[in-house]
């Protein structure tokens, strides 16, 4: 089977950035089928243009990635970022169009306006396609603050709900989409959550005081990610103001974003000598890092909407063993606590945040219980491996339905 996928900030595992979908393709791969993947060379951590090539990877070059022009202004303004969508659209449309021989179209969201393509293709190629949800965007956007403008909104909101309602087959990747993608008009709804690779995140690490002895001796918690709105860094900063009394507690933030500059000035005010910002790294560092901390903080914005989300990064703090540190409300809640692999501490709270931190950095036996919680709750409920399995089945049974509609006809 040959999978088209269609996906603005797809990220290689060499590369910073969400990996969901190059290990997903590794997977499918593996099993032997041909994933080829229409991507911008534009990173979207950073929104400035990369040495991104087009490349043939893995299992006897069964992935293919195509790197097509898109405007280099991701982050400047809303408006430039729409430019910056507009622009992917059009480019991977046309390269989508000259990829022969393809089973089905994959469309992955955010940012919506590339599934609009995929189910283009999909159409004009005469292919299934599969809709994946990320995040339930234009909503997430407008709760946040960043959608504001009435016709834009009402035209997001309409295609949200066209795609939703022509989607051969719709995956979500947290169960807490799927009421909203029901109510949109979405039909044949699928789960296929974010998760990690067990094997990837090695337990066996090399030692913090060769890997980071500027740390040695620090009890280090790291966050990692993006630094945008929706992520409410600024929690974190107030969280290491108030344990500056408590100088062996030391704050990491790992990545890049939007709000990055403002962040760093922010903390500089601060005179906060307990915080420090790293450049973002390629996922195949990550496992080295984050083997190296002590505990790991996910966190959003105290918004309703978020209640609904799988945040990736959590399953990669509990593939190495790591306690969570979680301000994010709802069903990743109901995850951490299932598993006994964290502490939650309510969005928006540094002081809750601060409390968190000081109650394991105080017991750290504790600490390392709930690591060892999330870790082997990951391997039973959420390997990456797993999840593969899952979906190409969907995939499969798409194609095959597909056909058989098809021939009827």
């Amino acid at each position: 089977m040959h999978i088209l996928l269609i996906h603005q900030a797809f990220a290689a595992l060499d590369e910073p950035g969400g990996t969901r979908h190059h290990e997903l393709a590794r997977c499918f791969a593996a099993d032997g089928h041909h994933v080829s993947i229409v991507a911008s060379p534009v990173s979207y951590l950073t929104g400035k243009p990369e040495e991104k090539r087009n490349l043939t990877l893995d299992a006897d070059g069964r992935i293919s990635i195509h790197r097509v022009y898109t405007y280099p202004a991701l982050h400047r303004s809303f408006v430039h970022r729409v430019l910056s969508f507009v622009s992917f659209m059009l480019s991977s449309f046309f390269k989508s169009l000259s990829i022969r021989n393809v089973d089905a179209v994959w469309g992955t969201s955010p940012p919506i306006f590339q599934s609009f393509t995929a189910w283009l293709v999909a159409r004009l190629k005469r292919k299934p396609f599969i809709l994946e949800i990320r995040d339930l965007w234009p909503d997430f956007a407008i709760a946040v603050g960043v959608l504001r403008n009435r016709t834009l909104i009402r035209m997001s909101l309409w295609l949200e709900k066209f795609l939703y309602q022509h989607a051969d087959r719709i995956v979500v990747n947290s169960p807490g989409f799927i009421d909203h993608v029901k109510s949109r008009g979405g039909r044949d709804i699928h789960l296929v959550p974010n998760g990690a690779d067990p094997a990837f995140f090695s337990m066996s690490a090399q030692p913090r005081e060769s890997a980071f002895p500027e740390w040695q001796g620090k009890f280090i918690v790291l966050y990692t990610g993006a630094h945008g709105m929706s992520n409410d860094l600024g929690v974190i900063l107030r969280a290491a103001q108030i344990l500056h009394a408590h100088p062996a507690v030391h704050f990491v933030l790992l990545g890049d974003g939007k709000e990055k500059p403002a962040l760093k000035e922010a903390a500089n005010r601060m005179g906060l000598r307990n915080l420090e910002f790293r450049d973002p790294l390629p996922k195949t560092s990550m496992p080295a890092v984050i083997s190296a901390v002590d505990a790991c903080i996910a966190i959003l914005k105290p918004i309703e909407m978020y209640k609904t989300t799988y945040p990736n990064k959590v399953f990669d703090y509990m593939a190495c063993a790591k306690p969570v540190i979680l301000a994010i409300d709802g069903v990743i809640r109901e995850v951490v606590e299932e598993s006994h692999c964290g502490i939650f501490c309510p969005p928006g709270d540094a002081q809750k945040m601060s409390e968190a931190i000081l109650k394991l950095y105080r017991h750290p036996a504790d600490a390392r219980g709930m690591g060892r919680n999330g870790r082997d709750y990951l391997e039973r409920h959420f390997n990456r491996a797993h999840i593969a399995r899952d979906f190409i089945k969907l995939f499969e049974e798409m194609v095959n339905a597909y056909g058989r509609k098809n021939s009827d006809h």
